[in-house]
């Protein structure tokens, strides 16, 4: 039954795996009766329950479950003698150990699937809750598996024998140790020695040391050589006094260009995969994705090569796709990003090394944070970047997530058109707002602002009489501030519009994380205003002298660049900018 329903259950999952039809079906059913053969030799009591104790711990294929089945007898196996050599433990359907002669290896299968993937689809199947991956040593377990390297062969599967010990023993209540086995696992007559641990001592697995990957290292050394950038005067590309620490930026940009390589799965059915969406509110995402995929420089074929992983899904094609209309729930989109991220956890090794650290998705549709909630890993691990960067709902997490900068194209073809705007000096209106009345803020503003004074051009949707003398982009032109209020949600494309049209943009969304936050000083550009203050918009602007205003605009002015698409990306411009923060806030995960 267990072999039925795991082998049912994969082939739910992986209907849209990379692997031939008939040789994906031959693969899955090896899986499922092998490691139904191998769970009930070793497990006869328990085919009426699978554990609900089911961890990946580290990126080695590590799987515990918890049986009320009494303890099956102690087994070694056979270590490498010869530096480099690798025994191979051969399991049959039967689920023992094969002969001493193993059968001839194969070469990995370009998608190999091993027990733990199958098992991990098969636990999710059947709706059985992971438990916290945070505090693998206090998972409750009574036996204990470490596989690693697990491949696909006619007969059964091969084992790579020095990278497996198994550890059994029973306990009253057995919890996993990882500390305790160093010393009970060491020998001088290089054999594999069995584990008997003295009461009240209990079992304990050896997790094998390997050395950091050429990946690892090289994101080790760039947050040294960041950490210890030298001082950068007058560089003639970038204004210093946008920046937080602008020597520290610069050598962080130039080791991006020189170190970074972006592997991006090719998995995924169009719409929802591949296809960007160049124009409206949601542009972001589908220029990122554009360029993204695009790029010779950064992207790799070769993940071994790869410093981060990108899913080129669309948070917008998503909901165009998938929403149930005037259902009010995102659970359908939620659901298929789980069952994606299961499907490309079990078709390939990457996500499984990291939790998912190393990858990353962009999407600037309001759902985009929301969706990832159904997968623990992918809502807590993987990098957001995101349109809604909003910290107080617990999703978006800062100095992790990326806030993506909110862009409205109007126009695909030409996505700087009308760019510019008057200087400081023949700016007549002190500020200025349009729009729906969207969200808890806006509201607000309009109650205390509209219509009581001449120098704050406030409105709800512009007015048809005024937008026939000055339209909305001449307004923002000619405003010395450009009032951004947020939304439905933290977000506004108001703050790139301002920056576009050379107005200090005036930002009101508590909670916000603001684009780049990690490299530029929003302070020299722009004006940050709490929700609680916006009955003293007016004065907290005039408090700004002319001397400091003509800076601040000069600023926006200079900070254009960077928030601009370019069909062929330039130096430092918004595809720079955006993958820079991706890879700056990858290496602040790292740990020297």
């Amino acid at each position: 039954m267990l072999a039925v329903d795991l082998d049912k259950a994969v082939l739910r999952r992986l209907r849209c795996g990379g692997v031939g039809a008939s040789r994906k079906s031959l693969l899955l059913v090896a899986v499922g009766i092998s490691v139904a053969a191998l769970f009930l030799s070793l497990f006869p009591s328990s085919t009426s329950r699978v554990s609900d104790l089911f961890s990946a711990a580290d990126s080695h294929n590590e799987l515990f479950l918890s049986s009320s089945a009494p303890p099956p007898p102690l087994v070694t196996l056979p270590a490498s003698t010869t530096q480099g050599e690798e025994h191979l433990i051969f399991l049959s359907p039967s689920g023992s150990p094969g002969p001493a002669a193993a059968p001839p290896r194969f070469p990995p299968s370009p998608s190999p699937i091993g027990v733990f993937d199958a098992l991990a689809i098969y636990l999710d199947e059947f709706d059985l809750k992971e438990p916290p991956l945070e505090d693998a040593v206090g998972i409750r377990a009574d036996y204990y598996f470490f596989f690693m390297a697990l491949r696909e062969n006619r007969n059964g599967f091969l084992i790579r024998a020095s990278h497996l010990q198994l550890v059994l023993a029973p306990s009253p209540t057995p919890v996993v140790n990882f500390a305790a086995a160093e010393a009970n696992s060491s020998n001088t007559d290089g054999k594999a020695k069995s584990f008997a641990p003295e009461p009240p001592r209990r079992p304990s697995i050896k997790i094998p040391s390997f050395s950091p990957k050429t990946t690892d290292r090289q994101l080790v050394y760039a947050k040294k050589e960041i950490a210890n950038a030298s001082p950068v005067f007058n560089d003639p590309d970038l204004h210093a006094p946008l920046f937080l620490n602008v020597s520290m930026f610069k050598r962080s940009y130039e080791l991006m260009e020189k170190i970074l390589k972006v592997y991006i799965y090719g998995d995924g059915p169009r719409p929802l995969f591949h296809t960007p969406e160049l124009g409206g509110i949601y542009a972001s995402e589908g220029w990122f994705m554009k360029l993204m995929e695009g790029s010779k420089k950064f992207v790799t074929k070769d993940p071994e090569k790869a410093h981060l992983f990108y899913m080129p899904f669309s948070s917008r094609q998503l909901r165009a796709n998938l929403y149930v209309p005037d259902s009010h729930s995102n659970k359908p989109l939620s659901i298929f990003l789980r069952n994606y991220i299961n499907m490309i956890s079990a078709k390939y090794p990457f996500w499984n090394r990291t939790r998912g650290a190393d990858h990353f998705f962009a999407g600037c549709h309001d759902w985009a944070t929301y969706i990832t909630r159904l997968h623990g890993e992918l809502r807590d691990n993987a990098i957001k970047v995101v349109c809604n960067a909003d910290v107080s709902e617990g999703v978006f997490i800062r100095g992790k997530d990326v806030s993506l900068p909110e862009t409205y194209i109007r126009n695909p073809k030409r996505p700087q058109r009308g760019i510019g705007g008057r200087p400081s000096s023949k700016r007549s209106i002190l500020a200025f707002f349009a729009g729906h009345m969207h969200g808890r803020v806006r509201p607000i503003l309009i109650g205390f602002w509209k219509g009581r004074d001449p120098d704050m051009r406030i409105y709800e949707v512009l007015p048809e009489e005024v937008a026939a003398k000055m339209s909305y982009a001449q307004h923002m032109k000619s405003s010395k501030f450009c009032i951004c209020p947020m939304g439905y949600e933290v977000n506004s494309p108001r703050i790139v519009e301002s920056i576009y049209f050379e107005c200090v943009p005036v930002i009101i969304a508590d909670h916000f994380v603001l684009p780049f936050e990690e490299v530029l000083d929003w302070r020299v550009f722009s004006v940050v205003v709490a929700e609680k203050d916006i009955q003293n918009l007016k004065d907290i602007l005039l408090g700004i002298g002319a001397e400091q205003y003509r800076i601040m605009q000069m600023n926006v002015k200079k900070l254009q660049k960077h928030f601009l698409w370019n069909a062929r990306p330039k130096e430092y411009d918004l595809f720079h900018m955006t993958l820079h923060s991706v890879w700056y806030n990858r290496l602040n995960q790292i740990d020297l």
